[in-house]
């Protein structure tokens, strides 16, 4: 079972790769906070809050167009899925496609799943075209 989504950002191709590849970038629109290293191979500290410390490991990076991680430590349902983005440039226009991969069922978890990447990613789009910022607890209600 995969989530598949696909959008267009009215933004640099940098800026966006930045967006999605570093923690920085990833704590503006998806984790509370992250850390780590954004490096082949580096591990990306992920904190949802209590309860919720999950870690990525870099398994693609190839800037500015490509970028994915394994989660390796996080719920159960996540363990070895994979979350990419691939990114296509046409002058200002960047072309998103995201992925999910790796899920075992259709199950509650992958359905919720599909509606809050699409919710995530939609603030990531307003952050990177309108400069928005929402704060992490009020993310799937913007």
């Amino acid at each position: 079972m995969d989530i598949i989504h696909y959008l267009q950002i009215n933004s640099s191709i940098d800026s966006v790769y930045e967006t999605i590849s570093t923690p920085r970038g990833i704590s503006n629109w998806w984790a509370l906070n992250a850390t780590g290293h954004s490096e082949l191979g580096g591990i990306l500290e992920l904190d949802f809050g209590p309860g919720y410390q999950w870690q990525a490991q870099i398994t693609e990076m190839v800037p500015p167009g490509e970028f994915e991680v394994t989660l390796i430590k996080a719920d159960h349902d996540w363990i070895d899925t994979t979350v990419g983005f691939q990114l296509t440039n046409y002058d200002k226009v960047i072309d998103l496609r995201f992925y999910h991969k790796g899920w075992k069922a259709a199950n509650d978890h992958y359905y919720i799943s599909c509606y809050c990447w699409a919710m995530y990613l939609r603030i990531m789009k307003r952050y990177l075209e309108h400069g928005e910022t929402v704060p992490y607890h009020d993310r799937l209600q913007a």
